[in-house]
């Protein structure tokens, strides 16, 4: 495994403090001054390692979805089966590291500047682009004609739940979000000769894996200080 460099190292502390800002303050709210109080360093140094606010957002939301992604890829390499693969997507997007109240704030903060940013435009596309790809692997050997707008709808929902766990005043746990997804799931592919009793052996091996590999400390530190 390569090395990280200083500099390395040091953007992504600061992209840490910078999501920890946006947590507490939201997008507005979040200023240069902030990081760096919470990184512990000066204002100079957030400037040395990123030019200005959009450099650090862009640093944010590409930490943000680096963790995402290394939570779905670890469940990706146990999965056997087209239906383990679709349950390690839908399982991945919510679980413990990624999918709490506080990254759910941060999220919809982050999203609500796309349409004003062209490189938060440019990483969303290539974000939903992987989760597509992703879907489309897995969907194709279950329900080859209706993969691609299936692939949509599930996206759609995992997005929408999202959404709605920003806005809840309770939080909502990982497990209610893929009870929701699931249930869609099913429903979409309801058509397709799926024996329901795989589709549960997948789910819950997902699922076991999840709560035994993606809690661990050691993982938790490796999806925190990557990207």
């Amino acid at each position: 495994m390569a090395r990280q460099s200083i500099g390395d190292i040091r953007r992504a502390e600061l992209s840490q403090a910078a999501f920890d800002a946006l947590v507490r303050h939201g997008i507005r709210g979040t200023t240069l001054d902030r990081v760096a109080k919470i990184a512990g360093v000066s204002k100079g140094v957030v400037l040395h390692h990123f030019k200005d606010k959009d450099a650090l957002f862009e640093g944010v939301q590409r930490k943000a979805n680096t963790v995402l992604r290394i939570c779905v890829t670890e469940l990706l390499r146990h999965a056997d089966t087209p239906l383990e693969r679709l349950y390690a997507i839908i399982v991945g997007n919510f679980a413990a590291p990624v999918f709490q109240q506080e990254i759910c704030h941060a999220w919809i903060s982050l999203c609500s500047d796309v349409p004003h940013n062209r490189q938060s435009q440019r990483i969303q596309t290539v974000v939903h682009a992987r989760m597509r790809s992703n879907l489309l692997s897995a969907l194709r050997p279950l329900a080859p004609a209706d993969a691609p707008r299936i692939a949509f709808q599930l996206r759609t929902v995992m997005d929408g739940i999202w959404l709605r766990a920003s806005f809840q005043i309770a939080p909502m746990t990982g497990a209610e979000g893929v009870t929701e997804v699931e249930f869609a799931a099913r429903h979409l592919l309801a058509a397709h000769p799926i024996p329901p009793a795989d589709m549960d052996a997948a789910l819950n091996k997902m699922q076991t894996l999840a709560s035994l590999i993606l809690t661990t400390r050691a993982f938790r530190d490796q999806a925190l200080t990557a990207g």
